[in-house]
């Protein structure tokens, strides 16, 4: 069964760069393009890995990743917040909420990637 990471953006742009960017590694990429709505897909879905952009509509990826890691059905879901925001103190934020990692947009795919597959490893070997 492939890896499923879910894709938290309200720039279809970005979802379908990443899309194309992970895909080709065999995981399988789901979208959200809002707050709520990653909510509501990563509690169906439990994705390994949550790429969570902070500034979204209705509730940002501040917010979303506090609230995951409170739900004992969601916690286990590495996030990654993935944002223009690139301010020592919005990555300081990113580690109290709960996120396991911090990407900046631009972004590079191959960075992106190697990221991804750096968590995914770290998955496998604690499953071993």
């Amino acid at each position: 069964m492939p890896h499923r990471i879910l894709v938290a953006d309200d720039e279809a742009h970005i979802v379908e760069l990443v899309r194309v960017s992970l895909e080709e590694f065999g995981v399988e990429v789901l979208d959200a393009p809002d707050g709520e709505a990653a909510l509501a897909a990563a509690r169906r879905h439990q994705p390994e890995i949550l790429l969570l952009d902070v500034m979204m509509p209705r509730v940002d990826g501040f917010e979303v990743c506090r609230r995951l890691k409170a739900d004992p059905l969601t916690r286990g879901i590495i996030v990654i917040m993935f944002t223009a925001k690139a301010m020592e103190a919005d990555r300081q934020h990113a580690r109290e909420v709960g996120a396991q990692g911090y990407v900046t947009k631009p972004f590079s795919p191959l960075q992106l990637a190697s990221v991804v597959r750096e968590h995914l490893r770290g998955l496998s070997s604690a499953d071993e």
